[in-house]
């Protein structure tokens, strides 16, 4: 594990083991014995906790919204992205998904096979440990040969570091599962796959990969690829015990986020300050809830307007600018290395209309939200209070993080909107699809 600075060291003083909590409550002795459907069942059939069965109950009612995308002032701004060569291995890719349908049986086909076009199917995954959409199979359920073939799915089109970012949040989920006695709600398998058309080097396709704190949603058109939206989050984000001791992942988004807050002159943080406390009187109502706290773009989330707040990054210096490009760097990691360095392009040509807000303090211990949002990608990283573990106040151990691609980014829906050309030399006239 990598050393700490100093206020990461600070940071990690209050451990996450002084929040474990008591297994003996109704609560922990229930999930206990609780596998994925039956403890779905208490929010989906028996309403507990009312605070997330009422949760649910708005979800349902955002997906009833034909799907617009995320904006800044409720219009869509068309012409942003373009088809282009990434030069991604999409060959190797479509193979490997090839691959886990030879092995899928006839029912996993039917529940795994999915439109491209399902638009419901793309915008229903959910980070909860809840299993809210039953699609595609389970890892945890699948033998090891077919769980280890939509493994290769996501190393063949994720990034090295991305990949291991992935696997980072997976183990560290298993872990709090075996620290809350979980283990079969929570697991390093407890993640469902979906494919939405057929693996193709030219037509479009995806998958989407969702469970507890890490869900992927991932568009392939030809030799480009979307990884849009996605969330990762963990609970503790550190693993002090077992074979996995010493996984620590979201520390970087975390260090640099504060960084750049720290390196603001006193007249700029005030400007990026929205709000001076986590839970803070003056926010609106609606500002901070109980699942999402101050995250505005989480699961369902696909169309709503976030207005710009905070200091635009192009009035800052070429250092601070360089630190926002660092943390975007850290939110595009998921990409293969080309796809990432065009995605960073596309975020340095807009820094004259990227904004960066703050939520809570900025000394070194502090708990704290911040969000970076241009017109091309919104990141959001917050500091939760407990979930599982019981501190009531947010902690550092317990990270939220997700990426949004406003005007129709997600899902590839800007991409799909255009035709790539059919043959080599053909005019690329942006024809819309029809049919």
């Amino acid at each position: 594990m990598a050393n700490l600075d100093t206020g990461a060291q600070v940071a990690q003083a209050e451990t996450f083991r002084q929040y474990l909590p008591d297994l003996s409550t109704p609560r922990f002795q229930r999930i206990a014995e609780c596998d994925a459907y039956s403890h779905a069942a208490e929010a989906l059939v028996h309403k507990r906790p009312p605070w997330l069965y009422g949760l649910l109950q708005h979800w349902m009612s955002l997906l009833k919204e034909p799907y617009r995308g995320v904006t800044n002032d409720g219009t869509v701004r068309h012409g942003l992205f373009k088809l282009r060569d990434e030069g991604i291995p999409i060959a190797a890719i479509a193979a490997a998904a090839d691959a886990v349908i030879a092995k899928l049986g006839p029912e996993q086909r039917k529940k795994t096979l999915l439109h491209v076009d399902n638009l419901e199917g793309w915008r229903t995954w959910s980070n909860p440990e809840f299993l809210i959409s039953d699609k595609g199979v389970r890892l945890d359920e699948l033998s090891e040969d077919l769980r280890n073939a939509v493994l290769k799915v996501l190393e063949a089109s994720l990034s090295a570091e991305g990949y291991q970012k992935a696997l980072g949040a997976m183990r560290v989920n298993h872990f709090l599962g075996e620290l809350v006695n979980a283990h079969k709600v929570m697991n390093e398998f407890s993640y469902n796959f979906v494919l939405f058309g057929l693996p193709s080097t030219d037509a479009p396709w995806g998958y989407s990969f969702y469970g507890h704190h890490l869900c992927l949603s991932v568009f392939f058109y030809g030799p480009q690829i979307v990884v849009s939206p996605w969330f990762t989050g963990a609970e503790p984000n550190i693993i002090d015990e077992g074979p996995y001791k010493g996984t620590r992942i979201l520390y970087e988004e975390d260090r640099l986020g504060l960084q750049l807050m720290q390196s603001l002159s006193q007249e700029d943080k005030d400007k990026a300050q929205t709000y001076k406390n986590m839970k803070d009187d003056k926010m609106p109502k609606g500002r901070w809830n109980h699942d999402d706290q101050r995250h505005l773009l989480g699961a369902y989330r696909d169309n709503r307007t976030v207005p710009y707040e905070g200091i635009v990054v192009s009035s800052l210096s070429e250092a601070q600018q360089a630190l926002v490009l660092g943390v975007l760097e850290q939110y595009l990691l998921y990409l293969p290395a080309r796809s990432r360095a065009l995605k960073l392009q596309d975020c340095r040509d807009w820094l004259h209309e990227t904004y960066f807000s703050w939520i809570g303090g900025y000394g070194d211990a502090d708990a704290f939200y911040f969000r970076i949002q241009s017109p091309v990608v919104i990141v959001e990283f917050d500091h939760h209070s407990g979930v599982f573990l019981t501190n009531t106040e947010p902690k550092r151990f317990h990270i939220h993080t997700l990426l949004r691609t406003p005007h129709r980014g997600d899902y590839g829906m800007a991409l799909r909107e255009l035709r790539r050309p059919a043959f080599e030399g053909e005019v690329n006239q942006d024809y819309v699809w029809e049919g």
